[in-house]
């Protein structure tokens, strides 16, 4: 037998892994970190506490009218659960309800087709959903056609008035803002001056001024015959604005390239556009991950501003249910539960923006 035997390593001590070790190690390494730690919970733990009493303990779930949140003092989920149909669907009729519900379920099913990994044919899907589904969901919620009943956008309302505004322009301003990004970068002196006095202009003016002058202005400009619908000349205010910013970002991202990258396509022989469709923007578009994100989550905010100009989204219609006689003061409540969907769909955002970051990492990083 060897004089040495292999022993095996002994556990490390249960104070050194698992949730107590990660504490030792980020919150109780130093003596200051911990007097900071103690400071945190201190300053923190108390009205946390207080909100989940006030939120789920003692709150009111059941009921139909503000005679069942006299009781507990807590917040009062009722008057939400009320109005739930209308922050949703707006003042869409019931009985055509079915509509935005397929639209919500198919638009969760491509979004969530284009989000797992390991699901196939995700470029013919990702055409589909950019290139062809906006059509079907406007046929959808629009009518007229095919023997569904037309609905004037008037009735739209709620989370169906933000999310169309958000992903219109979501997909219009990020190819229309690489347009314009590219165009600020040409050689040819006109282009390079309408693409930058494009952008400079939206950029110096606030969006409120923006949706004022598409709801006001934008109708002059055109035929006596064409009646502009207010939520498209919202979508045109919105997508005109934010195409300004995205293209920025765009622009960012093609001054990071090395110039070695433009040689490299120059030296196989490629063409202005194929440089920059198979070599260049792949790689800006990666690079600007980050700021293309917080640009969508920008957006998705500013939808907020549409009640300015008489469109009832999801804040809006939470304001007028706040108005209600037979509900004034719970409007704690209802603010709470916008901020919750917001905070919702944006950190969903986010989230998936790291994950196709990792995804497509390259070995940029340290």
């Amino acid at each position: 037998m060897s004089e040495y035997q292999f022993k095996p390593d002994r556990p490390a001590p249960s104070i050194q892994v698992g949730f107590i070790g990660w504490m030792r190690k980020n919150l109780f390494s130093t003596w200051y970190n911990s007097i900071f730690t103690l400071l945190v919970l201190y300053l923190f733990v108390p009205p946390i506490y207080h909100f989940i009493q006030w939120a789920f303990i003692d709150a009111s779930w059941i009921g139909d009218s503000r005679k069942a949140c006299t009781v507990g003092g807590g917040a009062c989920w009722v008057f939400v659960e009320n109005r739930f149909s209308q922050l949703i669907y707006g003042f869409y009729p019931q009985p055509e309800r079915w509509r935005p519900d397929l639209v919500y379920a198919s638009c969760a099913f491509l979004i969530g087709w284009l989000a797992i990994p390991k699901l196939p044919k995700k470029v013919w899907v990702g055409a589909f959903t950019i290139f062809i589904y906006p059509f079907i969901a406007v046929i959808l919620l629009s009518g007229g056609i095919f023997g569904l009943k037309p609905i004037e956008t008037s009735l739209w309302g709620g989370l169906l008035v933000t999310l169309v505004l958000a992903v219109s322009g979501i997909v219009v301003s990020l190819p229309f803002g690489t347009v314009l990004a590219l165009g600020r970068r040409s050689k040819m002196p006109v282009i390079r001056a309408v693409s930058t006095i494009y952008i400079e202009f939206w950029r110096a003016v606030p969006l409120i001024t923006v949706l004022f002058m598409a709801s006001v202005m934008l109708p002059l400009f055109m035929s006596s015959e064409v009646n502009f619908d207010k939520l498209l000349r919202a979508m045109i205010g919105i997508t005109m604005f934010y195409s300004a910013y995205m293209a920025e970002v765009i622009r960012g991202g093609l001054q990071a390239i090395p110039s070695g990258q433009y040689e490299a396509a120059e030296a196989l022989g490629l063409s202005y556009w194929k440089s920059m469709i198979f070599v260049i923007l792949p790689q800006a578009l990666k690079i600007t991950i980050p700021s293309i994100v917080n640009t969508f989550i920008s957006l998705f905010k500013d939808t907020s501003l549409v009640l300015i100009i008489g469109i009832f989204d999801l804040l809006a219609i939470g304001q007028s249910a706040m108005s209600d006689p037979k509900w004034l003061g719970f409007s704690i409540e209802m603010y709470v539960f916008i901020a919750f969907v917001f905070w919702l769909f944006c950190f969903g955002i986010s989230r998936y923006s790291i994950y196709l970051e990792n995804k497509l990492h390259t070995g940029h990083k340290n």
